[in-house]
């Protein structure tokens, strides 16, 4: 345009001063705003503020543009890593996984970086909102505060995942620009940065949200706590977990307890519960799979077909050594001398055994956690049916006979919990609980131990066993339990320490198996 407007200089003035004025407003017209973008005008606001909110919670779940295992649910960090699990199917599929169950690393996979990638994804968002909320003057100071906590908090668990994950790793925040963040070492301690987001979500963070997915007051004190716990901090999380334990309530109001049976723990219906501390928010049917609980989609029964959850894939096969772990004694008491591997003790397998063949089901005392935990032949697999044995199994010789059971969808979920959209069925919107209240009990035990309160600490660890033992599996054609169920609560003070110690963290391989915690907690404790 202005090399037209050159061409015509021997014009009048006036005209030339006219074509000026149109050519800028032909620009003008021309600029067009990107669409599909938003603006700092459009993010200034109550609700483009909020927008930005919800997106730094939808960071927690990962994202399938990141790539498998970039969110919380740490099926493959946390279990498979810990020995809870295996990795499943066959040899061939995501055989990328392999290398992390042997503790091996190699340089060309992208697992890792996907969880770094996912958990900056993270941090990333929650800096950005902090900074618009800086420059933001709509609102009054404590709601100002109140949005910054859920922020921090937010950032803070981004930054706790890699901490506990990767060791050293950059603490980039808000107020660096991107020069600046791109020179930040890894070499400096982090824990003291993640306690300062926990502690200021703490103190501005209320009681409870209007909106149930919204971090509260007492989840970040759990957190922070949590954060105390991983450093050896007994004191100052004993102090937290009193608290909690005494006047912490969910988001949604309810006082902090137990789910009566453990079975409900895990139901699409009954989530945001009274055990929920924080979990992420699941939603089915939405036209995008990842508002689902996407990263344990493929973590079912192999090739059901309609008679049960996912018609695929096979994954995420839990062990022998954890399920010999739920055998108890005749009094109902976990076998904490290892002994539960025994010959003479490991639960009974239809390894190597058709489903059109005989087999005789386990006649031992077993924790009836077991058998709501993880899937075994013979046993009701949730409304579904009987768990057939191999005919549910991709390849017994790789992965063995179990299947996982938690955070399964029921038959009478679908369409509702269940998100059919996709290439597997087996998308659901159940949410995912990153804490819940038996992890902050046998948190708290772990404290109270190393403060000297040992019968404080059996206390708890008797909370959660008394629940499993309220929580059989029952037989819907029968009416008796499936089992031989016998788990009793620690009648006899502990002698000492060490086996106080024994028993809590027994206790949290039992009641947390498959919840993505059980390496994590193997390293803290010096296992490795």
């Amino acid at each position: 345009m202005k090399n037209i407007l050159r061409k015509k200089i021997t014009y009048l003035t006036i005209f030339g001063v006219l074509l000026s004025a149109i050519a800028c407003n032909e620009d003008e017209f021309l600029d067009v705003p990107v669409t599909g973008q938003v603006s700092g005008p459009q993010l200034l606001t109550e609700d483009g503020l909020n927008g930005l909110l919800i997106g730094v919670y939808a960071a927690l779940n990962g994202d399938t543009n990141l790539g498998w295992f970039s969110g919380q649910a740490n099926w493959l960090w946390g279990s498979i890593r810990g020995g809870d699990a295996n990795k499943g199917s066959d040899a061939g599929d995501f055989n990328t996984i392999i290398p992390y169950a042997r503790f091996e690393q190699t340089p060309s996979d992208q697992l890792g970086t996907n969880k770094w990638n996912g958990s900056y994804e993270g941090i990333s968002r929650a800096n950005i909102f902090l900074s618009n909320l800086a420059s933001f003057e709509g609102l009054a100071d404590d709601a100002k505060a109140a949005l910054e906590a859920e922020a921090r908090f937010l950032r803070g668990l981004y930054y706790f995942e890699l901490r506990r994950l990767f060791l050293n790793v950059p603490w980039i925040d808000e107020t660096m620009t991107d020069a600046e963040a791109a020179l930040v070492p890894n070499t400096a301690e982090i824990w003291p940065n993640i306690e300062a987001e926990f502690q200021f979500a703490m103190n501005n963070l209320p009681e409870t949200q209007s909106e149930v997915g919204r971090a509260n007051k007492w989840a970040a004190a759990a957190f922070l706590a949590r954060t105390y716990l991983y450093q050896d901090k007994f004191a100052e999380a004993k102090t937290l977990f009193d608290d909690i334990i005494a006047n912490g309530q969910t988001s949604n109001g309810l006082k902090y307890g137990l789910v009566e049976n453990f079975e409900d723990v895990f139901k699409g219906p009954n989530e945001n519960h009274k055990e929920t501390v924080f979990a992420f928010q699941a939603a089915a049917n939405t036209g995008d799979i990842n508002n689902t609980n996407h990263e344990i989609a493929m973590n079912y029964p192999y090739n059901t077909g309609p008679a049960g959850p996912g018609e695929c894939c096979g994954f995420f096969q839990p062990s022998f050594e954890l399920v010999n772990s739920y055998r108890t004694t005749a009094s109902g008491l976990p076998l904490l001398d290892g002994s539960y591997n025994a010959p003479a003790n490991a639960v009974n397998d239809d390894y190597g055994i058709l489903s059109s063949e005989p087999f005789t089901e386990d006649q031992g005392p077993l924790d009836p956690r077991l058998d709501h935990s993880i899937g075994r032949r013979g046993i009701q697999f949730l409304d579904w049916q009987e768990h057939p044995g191999d005919a549910w199994i991709r390849d017994q010789g790789f992965a063995g006979p179990y299947t996982q059971k938690k955070y399964s969808y029921y038959e009478a979920d679908k369409g509702t919990y269940q998100d059919g959209s996709s290439w597997t069925p087996g998308y659901h919107s159940i949410n995912f609980m990153i804490m819940r209240f038996a992890d902050v009990l046998l948190m708290a035990a772990e404290a109270e131990i190393e403060a000297g309160s040992l019968e404080k600490a059996r206390e708890y660890v008797n909370m959660v066993r008394e629940r499993a033992g309220n929580s059989v599996v029952i037989n819907p054609e029968t009416g008796e339990p499936e089992a031989n169920y016998v788990i009793a609560t620690y009648d006899t003070p502990w002698g000492s320490q060490e086996e106080a110690r024994a028993a809590v963290r027994f206790e949290r391989k039992l009641e947390l198996a498959l919840e993505g915690v059980r390496s994590f907690d193997l390293v803290r404790w010096g296992y490795s």
